[in-house]
């Protein structure tokens, strides 16, 4: 891949420049800081072999005192898309989300200055992921993401499609296998994720000769932020409408992150997937808290809604954390108060999942000490998949360093598991 920096002009606005020839693939401009850089790509007759070749670096590092923002260094560092000086100088300097975005920034800046545009274009990402929605930076940040990622990769052999979905559309990617066709793999994250960010994980799956399609369904991505599809917990729907279009059987279902109880939902209703894997566990959300606080819930979620609603807002108005955390949330299951948008994450509970009904083999991929998911959650998941085909529970440990929320710290080894188990069960 040769990708070529040149400054010009002042421009607004990021856009692409329609200039095609048989030497230069594309052309378009980047502007940050009023600057302007053109990055021109060229073809140079590449061939399928130099497909980027992501390494997952291995350790969950000590970027920052706090976790809330020491595990999104981690993430994308983890992922292969940043470096780690960079995630280890950052952590240094960020107290709040203003300082995160802030900082994010400038290294989206410093990377494309040096040309290392997929650092910058996921330094761009986690800018946006501490944005609120109600910030109109958050779209734009958005669409530098995007637009950044499928202009880096374009060569690299990625398929995208708009599904039809409930009169709007379900992003979907697809990439092919570098080497004789194993199966297909078909994956979605979870609560807030974008599918390129699991492109990584693609290439992987790609280069041990699967066939893969990641999607965005309601409330993730493009599916939210373009089409207004919010959150639903029926996933068997979203899931039905992209094996439907590319007409699939036998694959297998990878939910990560709030998608372990996604993907369970699908495989509940859904024959065409044979096997499935959850790379992060919720079960139900409902009972995340101890007995105590299950009852308080109820009482304050049922019983109280008003004025729970008024001390929520009341809170986010003071609070960074608690805005951005109830904020992004009443924005994914588009509602209006902090209550309406509970009830939308309520339905991820045991009664919806209907684990009885999976019967599909079963992968599970739990993080010893995540700090997002309680563990409790892993062993109740286990016991209630009673007619599944088989059932095998990974835990990972602090010594193989993927002791966190969805193996971040150590991806490879997640990746190495999964591949290893759907060779077994095919």
């Amino acid at each position: 891949m040769n990708l070529r920096l040149l400054p010009c002009g002042g421009r607004s606005r990021v856009h692409l420049v329609a200039k095609w020839s048989r030497k230069v693939s594309i052309i378009y401009e980047i502007d940050y800081a009023n600057k302007t850089y053109i990055i021109q790509k060229k073809e140079n007759n590449m061939k399928n072999d130099n497909k980027t070749k992501f390494t997952f670096p291995v350790g969950y590092h000590k970027f920052h005192k706090d976790q809330l923002f020491n595990f999104q260094l981690n993430r994308w560092h983890s992922l292969g898309y940043t470096r780690f000086e960079d995630m280890k100088e950052a952590g240094q300097k960020i107290n709040t989300f203003e300082d995160w975005k802030r900082e994010m920034l400038k290294l989206a800046e410093e990377a494309v200055s040096e040309e290392r545009f997929m650092n910058a274009a996921f330094y761009y990402r986690a800018a946006e992921f501490y944005t609120s929605p109600e910030d109109p930076d958050e779209e734009i940040l958005y669409d530098k993401f995007i637009d950044l990622f499928y202009k880096i990769f374009q060569n690299e052999g990625i398929e995208r499609f708009k599904i039809p979905y409930n009169e709007a559309f379900l992003p979907a990617m697809k990439i092919a296998p570098t080497r004789e066709k194993k199966g297909t793999i078909v994956m979605h994250g979870g609560f807030d994720s974008f599918i390129e960010e699991f492109y990584s994980w693609m290439r992987y799956f790609s280069d041990h000769g699967y066939e893969v399609f990641a999607f965005e369904g309601p409330g993730q991505g493009a599916a939210r932020k373009k089409y207004g599809l919010a959150l639903n917990h029926e996933w068997e729907k979203p899931t039905k409408a992209i094996l439907d279009y590319f007409k699939l059987d036998n694959v297998t279902l990878l939910g990560i992150s709030m998608g372990g109880w996604l993907c369970f939902r699908a495989a509940a209703f859904e024959p065409r997937i044979e096997r499935v894997i959850a790379s992060g566990i919720a079960y139900d959300y409902l009972q995340f808290p101890n007995k105590i606080g299950q009852l308080l819930m109820k009482l304050f979620f049922k019983h109280l809604r008003n004025f729970t609603n008024k001390v929520t807002t009341k809170k986010m108005k003071k609070d960074e954390m608690h805005a951005w955390t109830i904020g992004n949330m009443m924005y994914i299951a588009d509602k209006k108060t902090p209550m309406d948008a509970f009830d939308v994450v309520e339905q991820l509970n045991e009664k919806n999942l209907h684990s009885d009904l999976v019967k599909q083999d079963v992968l599970i991929l739990t993080g010893r000490e995540d700090h997002f998911i309680p563990f409790k959650m892993h062993d109740m998941q286990v016991k209630a998949l009673t007619n599944a085909r088989s059932v095998t529970a990974r835990i990972f440990t602090k010594e193989e360093q993927a002791h966190n929320h969805c193996q971040i710290g150590n991806i490879g080894l997640a990746l190495d598991v999964m591949v290893k188990w759907n060779e077994q069960k095919s």
